[in-house]
């Protein structure tokens, strides 16, 4: 089989919010799979603006600004950027290269991102991580989410704040003709990115759909997934890929698919 081919006739359910995921989308296409959208996660303005409004305000005062996602890096450069330019002092981490991608976006680049595996771990990692004390360091993020990256870094003398510049709902969607293209064998994996997303699509397809998913194969980006996916019933293994990236999560399709003999 041509690489170009690779994922010939496979049935790939795409569930990341729809306007992240015409990338990943595209290259399944052009390597011959089946791409089928179905966001399960919707991201909306925060709740409240006004920690952001506070912290372009003091922005020259932090030596670093970590942004957790791309979401955090769109969300937060627009109003920032509108107010004035980034202060040259204010060193930019990222978890991952889909963040770094969405700063050169908006003009500017990572000072400081993981080579490989894009998560809080990662991060902290780094040898610019380690020597934290009496740093200031502002974490853009959405609302909610792990503690990890701010406790660690406090524990190493750093002063964090966090800027909630997003929230993550669930969308509105029927979900008839999902269940119907997965009753016809139309889908043969699935791609999830978080927990949150799961627990959505779950509630999102009913009680006919989540048998249908627990019978599938899932993709997972993260290993923190795997307690979750035993504890809801999962019968297939999963497929786990070396991060979230686009072309991480291609590669993992692509073994996997070549596994089965296709």
């Amino acid at each position: 089989m041509s690489a170009k081919g690779a994922l010939d006739g496979l049935g790939v359910l795409v569930t990341r919010p729809a306007h992240q995921s015409d990338g990943l989308c595209r290259m399944i296409e052009e390597k011959g799979g089946k791409a089928c959208r179905f966001p399960v996660l919707e991201i909306l303005p925060p709740s409240d603006s006004s920690r952001l409004q506070r912290c372009i305000d003091e922005l020259d005062s932090y030596d670093w600004a970590v942004f957790v996602s791309a979401n955090a890096v769109d969300r937060a450069l627009e109003p920032i950027l509108a107010a004035g330019n980034w202060p040259s002092a204010t060193r930019i981490a990222v978890i991952g290269k889909s963040s770094a991608q969405a700063l050169l976006r908006h003009g500017l680049r990572a000072d400081l991102c993981p080579a490989e595996k894009f998560d809080s771990e990662a991060l902290l990692a780094l040898p610019a991580m380690q020597q934290m004390t009496g740093l200031r360091v502002a974490i853009f993020r959405g609302e909610g989410g792990r503690e990890y990256l701010a406790d660690t870094l406090r524990a190493r003398g750093a002063h964090v704040d966090y800027v909630e510049v997003y929230r993550r709902a669930r969308p509105q969607a029927d979900a008839g003709p999902l269940l119907a293209r997965w009753r016809g064998g139309g889908i043969d994996i699935v791609v999830i990115n978080s927990a949150e997303s799961l627990r959505n699509l779950v509630a999102m397809v009913g009680p006919e759909g989540s048998e249908l998913l627990r019978r599938s194969v899932l993709l997972v980006v993260s290993e923190r997934m795997l307690p979750l996916l035993e504890q809801l019933g999962f019968q297939q293994a999963p497929v786990l890929a070396d991060n979230a990236s686009d072309t991480a999560v291609l590669k993992a399709l692509a073994a996997w698919q070549a596994s089965r003999g296709h």
